[in-house]
């Protein structure tokens, strides 16, 4: 995946949320900018190589300069949910997600009720924090 020349039309990137594509950017390339970083993010890393990061649904761009400030590339980033074995449930105006892989599981997406969001991602949380709480430099 190569960003876009900037006399060519900007290329599409699509990512989906919470994942990460891996782009090659033009030669000489010293600042990259996203117009929108709440829709996507990107770590810079050697040989042109960037890792782009979608955070947020939505389509932002991304530029990349030389170290005089000339652009040399443009894409556009889209950020689109997941499609794979991602069941919606519609309680009336409330919506859980679930990962169904083989069996369905709760899996926060954006837009989910507020509610759901918050316990899931809390006993997400808390798991996590059980499951590192022995990994700390005196328990090894």
């Amino acid at each position: 995946m190569r960003a876009q020349a900037p006399d060519a039309p900007p290329t599409i990137v699509a990512v989906t949320v919470d994942n990460a594509k891996v782009m090659r950017l033009p030669e000489k390339t010293s600042t990259v900018i996203v117009g929108n970083p709440m829709i996507a993010d990107v770590a810079l890393q050697r040989n042109g190589v960037l890792i782009l990061t979608g955070k947020s649904f939505g389509s932002t761009n991304l530029i990349a300069l030389d170290a005089a400030g000339q652009m040399l590339a443009e894409s556009t980033i889209s950020v689109q949910a997941p499609q794979a074995a991602v069941i919606t449930v519609q309680r009336g105006l409330e919506r859980e997600s679930y990962s169904c892989t083989p069996n369905c599981q709760p899996s926060i997406q954006l837009g989910d009720a507020t509610k759901f969001y918050g316990e899931v991602s809390s006993q997400a949380e808390n798991r996590r924090a059980l499951a590192t709480a022995g990994a700390g430099p005196a328990n090894r």
